[in-house]
């Protein structure tokens, strides 16, 4: 890589690396993953520099390679372990409307990766329904129905309804 190429390279990640961990935090619910990530998808996007330093949608290019980086790792067995010491108790539905951040997140991960991954693109991202299809590989109908049931499923989550799947 050049010397300019590299310098570029290295001014756009010290400008999107707190949206890019924001993004990957929002996806994943814990730092050291988000991290993770982060690190992951830097690395393809250096590899690539080359031909994408100039693109246009260079934002989107590299949301892309974050959330497939996160699909891909979710995939994977370690990552569907969660050993504790003991049972989780019942939560009890939320008694009042106005829900804080912390809630927010716990019925965020509560979400499957496909919808959750629709959820964070088109709510928190504002990215339009073509491109999140886009960065997910998926149709804009799927795109759609997805982030109409995760919407629904935190909604009747946060009211203590019940949800329909």
């Amino acid at each position: 890589m050049k010397r300019s190429e590299e310098a570029g390279y290295r001014d756009y990640v010290t400008a999107r690396m707190d949206p890019l961990r924001r993004t990957a935090y929002l996806l994943c619910r814990n730092w050291h993953t988000a991290d993770d990530l982060v690190a992951i998808t830097l690395g393809k996007l250096y590899r690539h520099w080359h031909r994408v330093g100039d693109a246009e949608y260079l934002d989107a290019y590299v949301r892309r390679i974050l959330v497939r980086t996160w699909l891909d790792e979710q995939g994977r067995p370690w990552r569907r372990e969660h050993p504790t010491e003991e049972l989780p108790e019942l939560a009890a539905p939320p008694a009042q409307t106005v829900v804080d951040r912390a809630a927010v997140l716990d019925l965020l991960d509560s979400l499957p990766a496909g919808r959750r991954a629709t959820v964070v693109l088109r709510v928190y991202c504002d990215l339009s329904v073509a491109e999140t299809a886009e960065i997910l590989g998926c149709s804009t109908g799927t795109v759609k129905s997805q982030t109409a049931r995760g919407l629904e499923t935190l909604r009747a989550r946060i009211t203590g309804l019940p949800v329909a799947d």
